[in-house]
């Protein structure tokens, strides 16, 4: 049986409606929306609304900066050797391109270094000391990690070499590294003013001071770092996103202009869902699958033939991670089916031997989909076994390993995306103890599936003006929805269509006003839609360029049959 989401529709606010309208010059059902994302007052939702490069903030407000830009200076002066230590994702892949480009324009002797995921983990390698006095290395700037690596940064500082850490991560411990500066928005009294940054934009701003510039054509792979590691795309990332499309879809670098005609997608309008899912699965795929240098070189490659051959072993590396991930998702389900209660189990925690370390994340992602509710999963080993978990909306996963910390090994990571390490012999402890803390924390409504709905409309107020009006809110993402809609009493004209990849087309009627509706994932529901009455929609609403004329065509989220 097909079950529906709980739909929470927003309270209207009428008085501040017609204030924000009047004002701004803009439609009630806009007004309405950046009512519901807390954007009451006209001066905010106009900042909202015309967003621009002049709102960035200066980078020298984080207080560690000028000691840092100090640093990298006195090593130019010096002539010595930085190394560029970074992650292996999306946002540390973008990260190390940023910041290494730049040092080399400054002319700095600049060296980078991307751990293996499944030989090395996350962070500083605890053969960091090694690897830096094999390179020669004086300064180490880490980029999208460092936060949490006391150990690791001291025993540089014994051996005279310098640390600097850019990071956007939850510090795991209380203790800092005695690092020359630390950037980070999240460590605690930091003075910097928007406290989401991914881990690329923070290197970005590391760029910008040593700049003294804007450096606006390197949004292109702010805004992969910053979409592919799903931060909110509101504040300063709303910026850096909605220029940076535009600078992605004109790229200069050879590597991504042959990954984007790869993928299928050259001469289109980009958006976030571009990065989501095409763009950052091809360049997560190398990091996944085997070394993570094959897609910092498509990004910094100046060579074109070199850049279609790259982009080319990335297309084999995402369709090897497409079949082994859908391997591991049967696999994991299978066990759910078996051994999880879900009156008991809250936070579901599956493990087993040899399930590669490159797609446990992706794994997780899809079981706390499907079940709705968080997921960690474990690929079980002789020595320390490695996972990968993934939240909902009112579980704070960071902070609940944090909470079960006795049973880890380490860990790292946001509100909603973990990485751990545990002892084969302490999963079924931290399985319990994640899950008596999730049943004080989660209540029967949090484990339901809901939409948030922003206005219940009449298809005569969705005219094209309206619709087009709504992009004045884009690039849409974490953080800033796309808008959502629901109206009430429809009736299916014609005949519906059902096409590839379980998807339906038709169109509903009020009796006055007529429009297109298209589902994705929901062909199956043809029989309901002819035999129903009437209909309820929840939907979003966009204008369709594919015919002649443009035109509003309505998604379907949900429906509701009568």
């Amino acid at each position: 049986m097909r079950s529906h989401k709980i739909l929470n529709l927003a309270v209207l606010d009428s008085n501040s409606q017609e204030k924000l309208s009047k004002e701004l010059n803009i439609s009630k059902v806009l007004a309405q929306i950046l009512i519901n994302r807390g954007l009451t007052e006209p001066v905010l939702a106009e900042k909202f609304i015309n967003v621009s490069l002049k709102q960035m903030h200066d980078p020298f407000s984080f207080s560690d900066m000028a000691r840092i830009v100090n640093r990298i200076k006195q090593a130019k002066e010096n002539k010595e050797k930085i190394m560029v230590f970074g992650d292996y994702d999306v946002d540390g892949i973008t990260s190390v391109a940023i910041l290494k480009n730049n040092l080399d324009k400054l002319g700095l002797n600049v060296d980078y270094y991307l751990p293996h995921r499944v030989k090395e983990g996350y962070g500083l390698s605890k053969n960091i000391l090694k690897i830096a006095q094999e390179k020669k290395i004086n300064l180490v700037i880490t980029v999208d990690c460092g936060t949490s690596n006391v150990r690791e940064v001291e025993e540089l500082k014994k051996h005279n070499i310098d640390t600097i850490i850019t990071d956007h991560h939850e510090p795991s411990i209380k203790d800092l590294p005695a690092a020359i500066g630390i950037i980070n928005p999240k460590v605690k009294n930091s003075t910097y003013k928007f406290r989401e940054l991914a881990g690329v934009g923070v290197a970005y701003k590391l760029c910008q001071a040593l700049a003294q510039s804007r450096l606006i054509e390197e949004l292109d792979l702010v805004t992969l770092g910053t979409i592919a590691d799903v931060v909110p795309l509101t504040g300063e990332n709303r910026i850096f996103v909605k220029e940076g499309l535009k600078v992605l879809s004109q790229t200069k670098r050879p590597g991504l202009k042959a990954m984007i005609e790869n993928a299928g997608i050259k001469n289109k309008k980009f958006t976030p869902t571009f990065v989501s899912f095409i763009l950052g699965p091809r360049l997560n795929a190398s990091g996944r699958m085997d070394s993570a240098d094959t897609s910092l070189k498509l990004l910094m490659t100046g060579d074109e033939n070199q850049a279609k051959e790259l982009a080319g072993i990335l297309d084999q590396h995402n369709r090897s991670r497409q079949r082994i991930e859908g391997k591991i998702l049967e696999e994991a389900e299978a066990i759910i089916n078996k051994d999880v209660n879900f009156k008991k189990h809250k936070v579901i925690v599956v493990a087993k031997e040899d399930w590669h370390q490159g797609v446990l994340g992706i794994v997780a992602s899809k079981l706390a989909d499907k079940f709705y509710r968080p997921a960690i999963v474990i690929s079980l080993s002789e020595d320390i076994c490695k996972g990968s978990g993934r939240s909902i909306k009112n579980f704070h996963l960071f902070h609940a390993l944090g909470e079960c910390s006795e049973f880890l090994h380490a860990f790292g990571g946001h509100a909603h995306a973990v990485g751990l390490t545990i002892t084969r012999e302490s999963i079924d402890d931290f399985r319990d103890s994640i899950n008596r803390l999730a049943h004080d924390k989660l209540s029967f409504e949090d484990l339901l599936p809901s939409l948030d709905v922003d206005m219940e409309l009449n298809l005569a107020d969705l005219d094209e003006k309206t619709v087009q009006e709504l992009e004045k809110l884009e690039p849409f993402g974490m953080g800033n929805r796309e808008p959502l809609f629901y109206t009430r009493g429809l009736k299916l004209k014609g005949e519906p269509q059902a096409l590839a990849r379980e998807t339906i087309k038709f169109w509903v009627t009020d009796g006055v006003n007529t429009h297109q509706v298209i589902g994705f994932g929901m062909s199956s529901l043809k029989m309901n839609l002819k035999e129903a009455d009437t209909l309820d929609l929840v939907y979003t609403a966009r204008i369709d360029n594919w015919g002649d004329e443009p035109s509003v065509i309505l998604e379907a989220k949900d429906i509701f049959f009568k």
